[in-house]
C-alpha cells in the first residue's frame, strides 16, 4: 500500500499521464489485507493504523485528477474487491471472481463496503457483504461494479479500447468531469444541480471547449489542447 500511494502522489503530480492503469501482477488482481500479518499483529492501534492507510490509498484514487481504470484478473477478494470498486472504470477477464468475503472469517467488509455500495444497489451490495459469496464476471458488470467483461486473450486489447477513448477526449474535460462527478454524488439533488452548473460554466470558458464546439460545427476534427 505504501507503494501504491506513493505511486499515486507522483502521477497526481504529472499532467503528461492521461490515464492510469492498476493491473495485477500475479495469478490474481488483489486477495485483500494480508489476513497473517493481521493476525501477527493483534493491536486495535495497528489495526486503525492499516485500515487508515488503506482508506487514504482509495481516497487518492478518487481524487486523482486522472481516470484510473482497474485491468482485473483471477480474484479481486475483501480489499482487492475495495480497489476494483474504487476506481473510476474497471476492465475484467471473463474469468475473474469478485467477492467481499470477510464475513467467512467472521469480519464484516466495513471499509470495502464504502465504494461497494456506491457502484451496485444497496440489496446486492449486502448480499454480498453478509454472504461472502463470489460473483464472476458477468454479474459484476450487470450489478455495475465493472464495466467491461473481455475473454482473457482479449483483456489487454478491450482495456485499449476503451482508453483510446478517453484519451481522445479533451484532458481539461475529463479532469473537470472527474472531479465534479464525485463531489456531486456526495449533495442533495438542488446543491447538485447548483454545483454542476457551476462546474459547468467555468468548464465552457476552456479553451477545449470552445474548439470542440466550433469544430463539431464546421464538422472537422477537434484540436484540444493537452497539458
Amino acid at each position: 500500500m505504501g507503494e501504491l500511494q506513493s505511486a499515486l502522489d507522483v502521477i497526481a503530480a504529472d499532467r503528461s499521464v492521461r490515464v492510469v492503469v492498476i493491473a495485477g501482477a500475479g495469478k490474481a488482481f488483489c486477495a485483500g489485507h494480508d489476513l497473517k500479518e493481521m493476525r501477527a499483529n493483534n493491536r486495535q492501534e495497528y489495526y486503525e493504523a492499516l485500515f487508515r492507510r488503506c482508506s487514504k490509498v482509495m481516497l487518492s484514487i478518487q481524487r486523482l485528477p486522472q481516470p484510473v481504470i482497474a485491468r482485473v484478473h483471477g480474484v479481486a477478494t475483501a480489499a482487492g474487491c475495495q480497489l476494483v470498486a474504487q476506481c473510476d472504470l474497471a476492465v475484467a477477464s471473463s474469468d475473474a471472481r469478485f467477492a467481499v468475503s470477510g464475513i467467512n472469517v467472521g469480519l464484516f467488509c466495513s471499509t470495502p463496503s464504502v465504494p461497494l455500495g456506491r457502484n451496485v444497489g444497496r440489496k446486492q451490495a449486502m448480499e454480498m457483504l453478509l454472504t461472502g459469496e463470489f460473483i464472476d464476471a458477468e454479474t459484476a458488470r450487470e450489478r455495475g461494479l465493472i464495466n467491461r467483461v473481455a475473454a482473457a486473450d482479449q483483456l489487454d486489447a478491450e482495456l485499449q479500447r476503451l482508453i483510446d477513448a478517453i484519451l481522445a477526449k479533451s484532458q481539461v474535460a475529463v479532469e473537470t468531469g472527474k472531479a465534479m462527478f464525485a463531489k456531486q454524488l456526495e449533495m442533495g439533488i438542488e446543491a447538485a444541480y447548483q454545483y454542476a452548473g457551476q462546474v459547468m460554466a467555468c468548464n465552457m470558458m476552456a479553451h477545449d471547449a470552445g474548439e470542440g464546439i466550433d469544430a463539431f460545427m464546421l464538422k472537422r476534427p477537434a484540436q484540444w489542447r493537452h497539458s
